[in-house]
C-alpha cells in the first residue's frame, strides 16, 4: 500500500508549528497523553478518531503523531482520509520520541505507578 501521508522530521514539523504555519495532532491514548504531551497538541487518540474533530486544524498542515511512529503509519489512510477538504496531513517521523530526542519540550505527567505498587499497593521499603 502506498502511503499517501508524507513522513516530516521534528526540525521541520518545530518549524512549521512554532511559525503558525502547522498544528500537532496527537493520536495516543489518554493514559499516554497524561504521562507527557506536546503542549497545545490537538488530542485526537486513535479509539475515537473517527469522531474526533479537526477543526482546528482547517486550511492548515497537520502533523499527527503517536509514541513512535508506528500507529500514525499503520493509520495513514485513515488520517488521509479524515484530512481530505479539511487540512495537509503529515506523519511525524519518529513521534514524540524523536521530538523529544531533537531537543523539543514536552510536559511530563505524573510518573505512572511502578509494577511493584500496582501489585501491592505502596512503594518497595528502602
Amino acid at each position: 500500500m502506498a502511503m499517501s501521508v508524507k513522513t516530516i522530521s521534528p526540525i521541520e514539523a518545530h518549524r512549521l508549528v512554532t511559525g503558525g504555519r502547522a498544528v500537532l495532532v496527537d493520536v495516543r491514548e489518554r493514559h499516554e497523553i497524561a504521562r507527557e504531551h506536546i503542549d497545545g497538541a490537538i488530542e485526537l487518540p486513535l479509539t475515537g478518531f473517527k469522531h474526533g474533530d479537526l477543526g482546528a486544524a482547517h486550511g492548515r498542515k497537520a502533523i499527527f503523531f503517536c509514541h513512535s511512529g508506528g500507529r500514525t503509519r499503520m493509520y495513514a489512510g485513515q488520517i488521509d482520509a479524515k484530512a481530505r477538504g479539511v487540512c495537509e496531513p503529515y506523519v511525524l517521523g519518529g513521534g514524540i520520541l524523536a521530538w523529544r530526542r531533537a531537543g523539543f519540550p514536552t510536559v511530563q505527567g505524573p510518573k505512572p505507578p511502578s509494577l511493584f505498587q500496582r501489585l501491592f499497593g505502596r512503594k518497595p521499603a528502602d
